[in-house]
């Protein structure tokens, strides 16, 4: 893991050889790789079910479980739906049209804010799944996203063996990207960050996004790198068929590893080349068999709840209203006017204002249904 032989750490151990800050930095992060300490770890990251029925509301009421009191509704849809309902990050397509049905649609933040009011009705996603399944739910879409909390993967490593054939797949094709910042930041010092993997086509029902999360928290929210817990993530993206069959696996073995690694071990691994031997006996790498289960602990399937936050909003207003209140605050100082204080007593609260405010105050026990 640490890229030495056994040999020189034995002659590093017995004085014979001297260590070297760029050794001993190798060999403090293979140890970090090493923890026991859970550096792996699974979850939702994306759920897409349609239910064949107009009733949107036994959908919200009897699969998600939450009072439809909470819920917000706009006349417009996605994906050619014509209206939705939707609490924070939770939405609920709908259309007049029977064929389409009702779609329920989670991302990122969706899975886990729905995983607080799962919580709170105290059923697992594995309840959730047989409920919809139950219900007649068609399974649309289903990411399954691995968590590197110690760079056990490395994205260009990965890429680089892509390119040099050492990644034995079914998949024909990959895709790589990478971003970096046109002005060095000298705080940081990176040039290169953010790269990205991608195994298989983006239209097939089955495909990989192996990404570094650490820069993409960086660039959109300016965390900094070291205070990142997420070095890399591996998804595996699942459509349809490939995506009901996963969730059945789940609901029969309740074993979020063995139906992650399953599909993972079907459609790719990498390798070391050898060049005594054909490429189909190549030895596996070291570092993947690690990733994929050789010497480490049993991975779980882990939940991060989250409440329904106006983080989104929050940054709007910092971004475009805080600099215009700021502004007019000065002038009045200035001028002795009180445009600030006129303009929030003509200030009057929409129902969707009101509704917001009740979301944001109301408990996630308030907003389910048991």
């Amino acid at each position: 893991m640490a890229g030495i032989s056994r040999e020189h750490l034995s002659r590093i151990e017995t004085g014979k050889v001297a260590l070297t800050a760029e050794i001993k930095e190798q060999l403090m992060t293979a140890l970090e790789k090493l923890n026991p300490d859970n550096p792996l770890s699974m979850l939702f990251d994306y759920v897409r079910i349609r239910f064949p029925t107009n009733d949107v509301q036994h959908v919200i009421r009897n699969i998600l479980k939450i009072n439809m009191d909470y819920m917000l509704h706009e006349d417009f849809g996605f994906y050619s739906y014509t209206e939705h309902y939707y609490i924070g990050d939770i939405f609920v397509l709908t259309s007049p049209d029977e064929e389409k049905g009702v779609l329920l649609e989670l991302k990122g933040k969706g899975c886990r804010q729905m995983e607080s009011y799962l919580l709170a009705q105290e059923r697992s996603w594995y309840d959730f799944f047989m409920d919809a399944l139950v219900d007649g739910g068609v399974m649309k879409r289903l990411d399954l996203a691995i968590n590197d909390m110690t760079g056990i993967l490395n994205i260009p490593e990965l890429t680089q063996k892509c390119k040099e054939e050492e990644c034995v797949s079914v998949f024909r094709t990959f895709k790589s990207y990478g971003s970096g910042e046109l002005v060095r930041n000298r705080e940081n010092d990176k040039m290169g960050m953010g790269y990205t993997l991608y195994i298989g086509s983006l239209k097939s029902e089955v495909y990989f996004c192996c990404y570094e999360k650490n820069y993409e928290q960086y660039a959109k929210l300016g965390i900094p790198l070291e205070e990142t817990p997420i070095k890399n993530r591996f998804e595996i993206r699942l459509k349809n068929d490939r995506a009901y069959y996963a969730v059945r696996d789940l609901l029969t073995y309740y074993d979020a590893e063995r139906t992650a690694f399953s599909i993972i071990n079907r459609y790719i691994r990498f390798v070391d080349k050898e060049d005594s031997k054909k490429r189909s006996d190549w030895k596996l790498n070291d570092r993947w068999a690690w990733f994929i289960g050789q010497g480490r602990n049993p991975l779980k399937l882990t939940t991060q709840p989250e409440p329904y936050t106006l983080e989104r909003t929050l940054r709007w207003i910092a971004r475009q209203v805080a600099p215009t209140l700021e502004m007019l605050e000065q002038i009045d100082a200035g001028n002795n006017t009180d445009y600030l204080k006129s303009i929030k007593e003509a200030t009057k609260l929409t129902e969707k204002h009101k509704k917001i405010i009740s979301q944001q105050t109301a408990s996630p026990q308030e907003v389910v249904l048991k």
